[in-house]
């Protein structure tokens, strides 16, 4: 029989992601009422107390339990349960870190903040007649311990939306450099369909003439005419077939090749040599008796090396090599560094070379190109020579340039997006991360100076004693000879209190902390002294 737990975390009713859940969950709970419980079986101990505490534990675990589903209301029900215990003070910052976590936009936990913030002050100031001192601190934890984590846990949420943005830009990438490359080989076998249905297009017609030429022969028995009329329709109906079959490949706005029929390699190089190029050919005897497939690609191959070192290595040295060794020929293409640099335009895609690749695969060999250590690029195939094998003889060397991912051309997002809306996915991304990371530093000092400006006002108004006035108040004179003496006082600090005494501050931002101590025996000034710290 199985256990209880594979029955929860496989064939039961949770899932493990379920478990995982309620196991983070009852971890946060736990760490959250560590404080509030120890206070609770501190002693003494009293049956107000204890309901208190259980009272707290059992609110601390409803927020717990919202968390997930409603975080704003979660971060209110720990706000408000510092009213019943003060240890949920410890517990703020925890649920003010998941609500930006989780929260999908910052609209409904910045309202939450501002109510939070405009009741409190109302309920302080107005109804429970709190100072201003206690209303800033109150404002201060409320700004350090909720608004501030709540910043950081929407960076860390934008952090998380930005990594997989960039995933599913590098899924769409490597998506859309399949299927360029899908793309260029297809294209590139249309055209090797083109080339073959000329070929076999043109011997077959030749077969025809032949057997036309034996029907009408005079001294042919009879029964060999009709052979060789059969023969013919039977050739014409093929050719038609494979016009029917290869001819439908064809591009429609594809040119036509400029290839002459049975040009070899010594004559294409002739040709760049005669248009300027300072081309070299050694071994020109490698490629007799290739089979056709292997013959054309190793002319592809050439022609498409010479073109590419005419078009980004002007003036450039180039160097033909075909070397034959056994059952194989390789064809080697080199250019020295163009003398005055490439010639200003766009870069390459290599899409010339992805399709060089797969005629140089369908002939049964293998094509690597790169740019070579000192300088310069290098386009390297080699070809079987008794015809293509029954499976690709020659893996593709290591380090083939066309692998490199910094070779393809950006693409697009996740499936169903272009290039271009994945791209703006991506660059909105970072900007909401890097928006975020200036909220997050900005918001706290930004909110706490307005928060010092709101206190300021109301903590000195009537309490500011100046220097000057304080260095003229003559000791032994009568408090109602004292001159500019403020109106009203502040409350001493703490543990400072003495019979008589009056506190006054000189205008210190942001606290307006006391900074005066004027002492009256009878109505008389006895001392005064400035209050350090």
């Amino acid at each position: 029989m199985e256990s209880w737990w594979s029955a929860l975390v496989g064939g039961g009713r949770w899932s493990r992601p379920a478990v995982r859940r309620w196991t983070a969950d009852l971890l946060l709970w736990v760490t959250t009422a560590a404080p509030i419980g120890y206070a609770g079986v501190t002693p003494p101990h009293s049956g107000h107390a204890t309901a208190l505490t259980v009272g707290a534990l059992l609110l601390l675990a409803v927020a717990v339990a919202v968390s997930r589903r409603w975080p704003v209301a979660a971060l209110v029900v720990a706000v408000l349960g510092s009213l019943l215990d003060g240890n949920f003070l410890f517990a703020i910052p925890v649920f003010s870190y998941l609500t930006g976590r989780r929260s999908a936009t910052a609209v409904p936990a910045a309202v939450a903040f501002g109510v939070l913030a405009a009741g409190g002050t109302v309920l302080n100031l107005g109804l429970f007649g709190t100072g201003a001192a206690t209303w800033f601190l109150l404002a201060s934890v409320l700004l350090f311990a909720g608004v501030f984590p709540w910043l950081v846990g929407r960076y860390r949420r934008q952090q998380a939306v930005l990594a997989d943005a960039g995933r599913r830009h590098a899924e769409a990438r490597d998506r859309e450099r399949r299927g360029t490359a899908e793309r260029i080989r297809l294209r590139e076998r249309a055209r090797i369909a083109q080339e073959m249905h000329d070929s076999l297009g043109h011997d077959l017609s030749l077969i025809a003439l032949r057997a036309a030429a034996l029907e009408v022969a005079g001294d042919l028995a009879p029964r060999h005419r009709v052979a060789a009329g059969e023969l013919r329709a039977s050739v014409a109906a093929a050719t038609e077939r494979l016009h029917g079959i290869i001819g439908v490949l064809r591009e429609p706005d594809g040119a036509a090749s400029t290839r002459p029929a049975g040009e070899s390699v010594a004559e294409l190089v002739d040709g760049a040599r005669e248009a300027g190029v300072a081309v070299r050919l050694d071994g020109a005897d490698a490629l007799t008796r290739l089979p056709p497939m292997a013959a054309h690609a190793a002319h592809r191959v050439v022609r498409e090396a010479l073109t590419n070192a005419a078009r980004y290595a002007p003036g450039a040295a180039v160097t033909v090599v075909l070397t034959r060794d056994g059952d194989q020929v390789e064809v080697a293409v080199v250019n020295a560094p163009p003398p005055a640099g490439p010639l200003p335009g766009p870069p390459s895609t290599g899409s010339g070379l992805l399709a060089l690749t797969e005629r140089v695969r369908l002939a049964g060999g293998a094509l690597a190109a790169g740019h070579r250590d000192g300088g310069g690029f290098a386009v390297c195939a080699r070809l079987p020579v008794t015809g293509r094998p029954e499976a690709d003889a020659f893996p593709p060397p290591e380090g083939d340039l066309l692998q490199a991912p910094d070779r393809w051309p950006a693409a697009g997002g996740q499936p169903g997006e272009g290039p271009g809306e994945a791209e703006r996915r991506l660059r909105d991304a970072h900007r909401r991360v890097r928006r975020s990371l200036l909220t997050a530093l900005g918001a706290p000092v930004g909110l706490a100076l307005v928060l010092a400006l709101v206190y300021y006002p109301v903590a000195t108004a009537g309490t500011v004693l100046d220097d000057g006035a304080f260095a003229r108040m003559p000791v032994g004179a009568a408090r109602a000879e004292l001159t500019g003496l403020p109106r009203r006082q502040l409350d001493p600090p703490a543990g400072t209190a003495r019979p008589g005494c009056e506190h006054y501050t000189d205008g210190n931002f942001p606290l307006a902390q006391p900074t005066w101590r004027l002492c009256f025996v009878e109505g008389r000034l006895v001392s005064k002294e400035r209050i350090d710290g």
